[in-house]
């Protein structure tokens, strides 16, 4: 489904001599809440052998967005904020300040003047689409921590997987390479261009995947949101 390698994403602490982390699913609800379930194979790089031309396509998916289109990752590092309700009481009053961000010499766009905080979760904080480690974008739930069932660690978020790399609120985060497409509505090939992989998870929803710091060996758990 996606393959990370340690020299393109800082943050990967793969164990041995592993330098390429190999994320699958199957693409069959599981759970209570239909999700694919999901499973990580770290490896050596050095060691794989030829890749096919075609990957392999499921005999049968409960669901046509669970299965990927091929894309090439272009790995950039972006800087981004927590979401608001990541944020203390009292800075999320600050945000939500309009006398605040005229004081930082900041103008907010005439849909966000009497709404700043949304102008924030909007445009600077929880980049959207697909990334790894960054901050969980939140809206089925509050904040709440994931813990290692081994450990009982704080897990940090490894992978969101995303529906859309873009919407109508978040244009502000579409890559300079594909603004023309995004303004545009252009489409690839059977896709939208907020949609390069094809993936749908949920209701247009984001699937996290969350490892513990302690030890890439123990095991992960996921989220939907």
């Amino acid at each position: 489904m996606a393959q990370l390698y340690a020299r393109d994403v800082s943050l990967l602490r793969p164990p041995g001599q592993g330098d390429l982390l190999q994320v699958l699913w199957c693409p069959y609800d599981h759970d209570e809440f239909p999700k694919p379930s999901t499973a990580l194979f770290w490896r050596s790089a050095a060691e794989v052998g030829e890749v096919l031309a075609v990957p392999p396509e499921p005999f049968e998916v409960d669901w046509e967005g669970y299965v990927p289109g091929p894309c090439l990752l272009a790995p950039e590092a972006v800087t981004e904020y927590p979401d608001s309700l990541d944020l203390s009481p009292q800075m999320r009053l600050m945000v939500n300040d309009p006398s605040r961000w005229q004081a930082a010499g900041g103008a907010l766009d005439a849909p966000y003047a009497d709404y700043p905080r949304g102008f924030y979760d909007a445009e600077l904080a929880k980049a959207p689409g697909w990334k790894a480690g960054g901050w969980p974008p939140w809206g089925r739930t509050d904040p709440y921590p994931r813990f290692c069932a081994v450990c009982e660690a704080r897990m940090m978020p490894l992978l969101t997987i995303t529906s859309v790399e873009w919407d109508r609120g978040t244009h502000g985060w579409v890559p300079y390479e594909d603004r023309a497409c995004a303004l545009a509505g252009t489409r690839v090939p059977g896709r939208r261009a907020a949609q390069p992989t094809g993936v749908e998870v949920g209701s247009t929803d984001n699937m996290q995947l969350y490892v513990c710091p302690a030890s890439p060996e123990h095991p992960h758990t996921d989220l939907i949101q």
